[in-house]
């Protein structure tokens, strides 16, 4: 068993964090209605059920269904996303990228030559009404594809323009704009035929001159990179991806914000493009070193093309193609909270979770909209985490991955979160002062029920939430069980 001493006269001030580091993405498919990953089986999800292997890119429609448009007038979605706090929502995805703003209904529902769907103004004013409601701020990725080509086969920003006017004039202005959803694989993108880097550098180019000299209050965003390897656990595609540098070398416009995604891996169902980690090693060194790693080598970049820039991680999750078998589960709450709490150590920005409601990876469950366990551990830590963030001094290791925090009610003292990720040993952590334990844990990892200090966490009614009360301790021997998310506030 291992024990620790909480090194508290080493603390030192790193940087003070955005107070919408939580935010999420509402996809443009879940806007308009449209194609997205298939739901996983209880049975799949337990554990005891296999996911079909797929053999190559022919196959890749087996894995989706066509969902209608979220209900984003739903109480129960709307109390639960104010709760969380105020956000950045990302409207984007694959999707946005071949998606028709028609506003005033002139199609009649016949999608235009060069798009694949169409936004009707109906959606687009419950995502706004949405937005308000849960004071968010908004993030878009217009069309990119042939529909939005002019003659000489350069980007035309009017679409993009008309939603930019239209959501400023019903009082939900955009507030940021990223060219387009991950340019450097654009064989899954929806983009024109043989679109190349240049093409892409040309056009953000195009896109943020237009957003600087008519929108100057748009914050621009970019590159949006997705799935590139640079180290033996980062990067999971097969496919040709496109290296950042080749993206940003050619461009001229420097982003306000540095964006990529982050995926630790493939799901189950998408192992046949790439890498695919087992549930066995969702707790290793090696697999919660990812996001972490990716966050060091996008700095690199971010300080090199976007100098002073935020760095923001427009897509966020355990795996692409809609998440592991274990994405709803109490499992993927280690690697959240670990994510979280090691990119703060990193740089200040913004984590987007994907999604709020869609697919198993969402914050909410698709049909019934109650809360899966990252929500509530995002819940708790936009509680209890203040923005200003310290470094410990103390080495991250199996058992005690340790974040320090101010408290979030600015009151004196410290807010920890302790992950230990140990699947069966319990660490002793020797505390100095009195203060308030919240332990996240369940009663098996793929649990898709959480508890708070033993005690499960549930609505009641619509969208009541529990209290969400902690434990007081006084100083000496804090034993931490296997597999649990401890929050610590000092008095």
């Amino acid at each position: 068993m291992t024990k620790i001493t909480l090194n508290t006269g080493s603390l030192s001030f790193l940087r003070e964090m955005d107070s919408r580091l939580i935010s999420y993405n509402i996809e443009m498919t879940e806007v308009t209605g449209g194609t997205f990953w298939k739901l996983y089986t209880p049975a799949q999800i337990e554990g005891k059920e296999e996911v079909p292997q797929l053999a190559d890119l022919s196959q890749m429609g087996s894995l989706l269904e066509m969902f209608p448009p979220a209900d984003l007038r739903d109480q129960r979605a709307l109390e639960l996303a104010k709760a969380l706090g105020p956000a950045y929502i990302r409207v984007s995805g694959s999707w946005a990228t071949t998606t028709y703003y028609d506003l005033d209904g002139h199609t009649g529902g016949k999608v235009p030559e060069g798009f694949h769907s169409i936004l009707t103004r109906e959606q687009w004013d419950q995502l706004l009404d949405f937005v308000k409601y849960v004071d968010g701020k908004l993030l878009i990725s217009p069309a990119n594809c042939d529909g939005v080509q002019n003659p000489d086969g350069t980007w035309n920003p009017e679409q993009l323009k008309l939603i930019l006017d239209y959501s400023r004039d019903y009082g939900v202005p955009i507030s940021a704009v990223e060219f387009m959803n991950e340019p450097n694989t654009t064989i899954l993108g929806g983009t024109p035929s043989n679109y190349t880097p240049e093409d892409f550098s040309r056009d953000q180019d195009l896109c943020f001159r237009f957003l600087k000299e008519n929108y100057p209050d748009i914050l621009t965003v970019g590159p949006c990179s997705s799935g590139e390897k640079f180290s033996p656990y980062v990067g999971y595609h097969n496919l040709s991806v496109i290296p950042s540098e080749d993206l940003l070398e050619g461009c001229k416009e420097q982003a306000d914000v540095y964006s990529y995604h982050m995926y630790n891996c493939f799901s189950e169902r998408g192992a046949f493009l790439g890498i695919h980690w087992p549930g066995d090693k969702a707790l290793s060194e090696e697999y919660l070193g990812i996001p972490w790693e990716a966050a060091c080598y996008y700095k690199k970049l971010r300080d090199q093309y976007c100098p002073g820039a935020q760095m923001w991680v427009t897509e966020s999750g355990d795996a692409g193609c809609g998440g592991n078998t274990w994405a709803s589960t109490f499992l993927d709450v280690i690697r959240s909270a670990d994510e979280l709490g090691r990119f703060c150590t990193v740089t200040d920005g913004v984590i987007f979770h994907n999604t709020f409601m869609a697919s198993d990876y969402g914050y909410l469950d698709f049909e019934t909209h109650l809360p899966r366990p990252n929500y509530w551990l995002a819940l708790l830590w936009n509680r209890l985490m203040g923005s200003k963030v310290y470094d410990l001094g103390q080495e991250i290791r199996e058992g005690f991955h340790c974040y320090v925090h101010s408290r979030k009610d600015g009151k004196k003292g410290y807010a920890y979160m302790i992950v230990n990720n140990s699947p069966s040993e319990a660490a002793l952590l020797e505390v100095p002062w009195r203060g308030t334990v919240y332990t996240l844990s369940a009663e098996y990892l793929r649990s898709p029920r959480i508890l708070l200090n033993g005690k499960p966490l549930e609505l009641t009614g619509t969208a009541q939430l529990p209290s969400l009360e902690g434990s007081p301790v006084e100083a000496g021997t804090l034993t931490l069980a296997p597999a649990t998310v401890t929050f610590l506030v000092t008095d």
